[in-house]
C-alpha cells in the first residue's frame, strides 16, 4: 500500500526553485532517506508532504489525504519532527509530552518513551533549559507518541552522541516493525544505510537517484581499494598490469595500495598466492554511500534558500 505520493511537486521562494517537478512514492512501512546538499531541497519536500508549505504545482497524498487542506483528517495518523522544535521556553518536558498526548485517542506512555530516548531525569525540566541534543531527543518523542502511521522525521540525530544515536536508531526501527511509513532526511550516510529500505538523493529540486543503499553505492565510480604489507622484492608494476586494476603503488614504509574494481579483488589474491606472497595486514575498503553521494550530485557550490518563515 502507498502511504505517501507526491506527483510533479514544485515549490519556490521568489525567483529561487526549490523543488522542481518531484515524483515520489513511499509504500507502507518502509523506511525512505532523503539525502542531498544544503540548500537542494529536502526540507521543503518534507514541509510540503506535512501539509506545512503549500506546493505551487503538483499534488501531496498522504494516507490518501491532501496534508494542506484535511488537517484535521491528517493530524491523527502523522508525526513530525523538523529540525527546529520551537517548543515553549518554560514548558516542562513532562508538560510537553503531556501536550501532544492529548492530541491523539490512543498515544504511546510518554514518560516511558522519554526514558527510552535518555530524558527519564529530565522530565521535569524547562524546554530552555535543554541541551540541544536534549530538545532533538524530545522533539523525536512528540512526533511518535500520537502512534502515527506516518513519521516524517528532518535530520533525526543531528546533535545526538553516539550512544544516544544509537538509542533513537532502534526506536526508529522498532516503530518501522511495527508498520509505521517514515521518511527521514539526514545527512549521515551511516544512518541512512544502517535505517533505509530505498534512498532518494534530491540535488538543486530534483531526485537525481532513488534505490537501495546497495544500489546507489553500486552504481558510484569510485574504485575498491585494497592494502596490504609484502616484501620489498614485489614487483608492485606487475600488479598494474592485472585486469581491473587501475593503479598500483608502493608507499613509504613497503605498504602496497591498489585502486581496482571488486571483480578484480580475487584475482589478485589469486596472482599474489601464485607468486609466493602472503599479503600481511590485508584491509579492502568498499565504495561507501558518501562516495555514491559525491558521484552523484552536483558539484557546484551550494545554494542559499532564504526561506520565509
Amino acid at each position: 500500500m502507498t502511504m505517501i505520493e507526491v506527483r510533479g511537486l514544485r515549490k519556490t521562494y521568489g525567483k529561487v526553485v526549490a523543488v522542481d517537478g518531484i515524483d515520489l512514492d513511499v509504500a507502507e512501512g518502509e523506511i525512505l532517506g532523503i539525502l542531498g546538499p544544503n540548500g537542494s531541497g529536502k526540507t521543503t519536500t518534507v514541509e510540503c508532504i506535512a501539509g506545512l508549505r503549500t506546493p505551487d504545482a503538483g499534488t501531496v497524498r498522504v494516507a490518501g489525504l491532501d496534508p494542506a487542506r484535511d488537517r484535521t483528517g491528517i493530524t491523527p495518523v502523522l508525526g513530525v519532527q523538523l529540525q527546529q522544535a520551537g517548543l515553549q521556553a518554560k514548558l516542562t518536558v513532562r508538560e510537553a509530552l503531556g501536550l501532544y498526548a492529548s492530541f491523539y485517542p490512543n498515544p504511546v506512555n510518554g514518560v516511558s518513551l522519554a526514558g527510552r530516548l535518555g530524558l527519564g531525569d529530565k522530565l521535569d525540566a524547562r524546554y530552555g533549559k535543554l541541551s540541544g541534543g536534549q530538545q532533538q531527543r524530545l522533539a523525536i518523542a512528540l512526533a511518535l507518541i500520537g502512534r502515527p502511521r506516518i513519521a516524517l522525521l528532518d535530520e533525526l540525530t543531528t546533535g545526538l552522541d553516539p550512544r544516544s544515536r544509537r538509542a533513537v536508531w532502534g526506536l526508529i526501527e522498532e516503530a518501522r516493525n511495527n508498520g509505521i511509513t517514515i521518511v527521514l532526511v539526514t545527512h549521515f550516510m551511516d544512518e541512512a544505510r544502517h535505517l533505509c529500505d530505498r534512498v532518494a538523493l534530491i540535488d538543486r529540486g530534483q531526485i537525481t537517484a532513488l534505490d537501495t543503499p546497495d544500489g546507489l553505492i553500486g552504481s558510484t565510480t569510485a574504485p575498491t581499494m585494497m592494502s596490504f604489507a609484502a616484501p620489498d622484492g614485489l614487483d608492485v608494476s606487475l600488479l598494474a598490469d592485472l585486469a581491473g586494476v587501475t593503479s598500483a603503488r608502493r608507499r613509504d614504509g613497503g605498504r602496497v595500495e591498489l585502486s581496482l574494481d571488486d571483480d578484480a579483488v580475487l584475482d589478485v589474491l589469486a596472482w599474489l598466492t601464485a607468486q609466493g606472497v602472503r599479503p600481511e595486514r590485508l584491509r579492502i575498503v568498499d565504495s561507501t554511500l558518501d562516495d555514491a553521494f559525491l558521484d552523484l550530485t552536483d558539484h557546484a557550490p551550494e545554494r542559499d534558500l532564504e526561506v520565509p518563515s
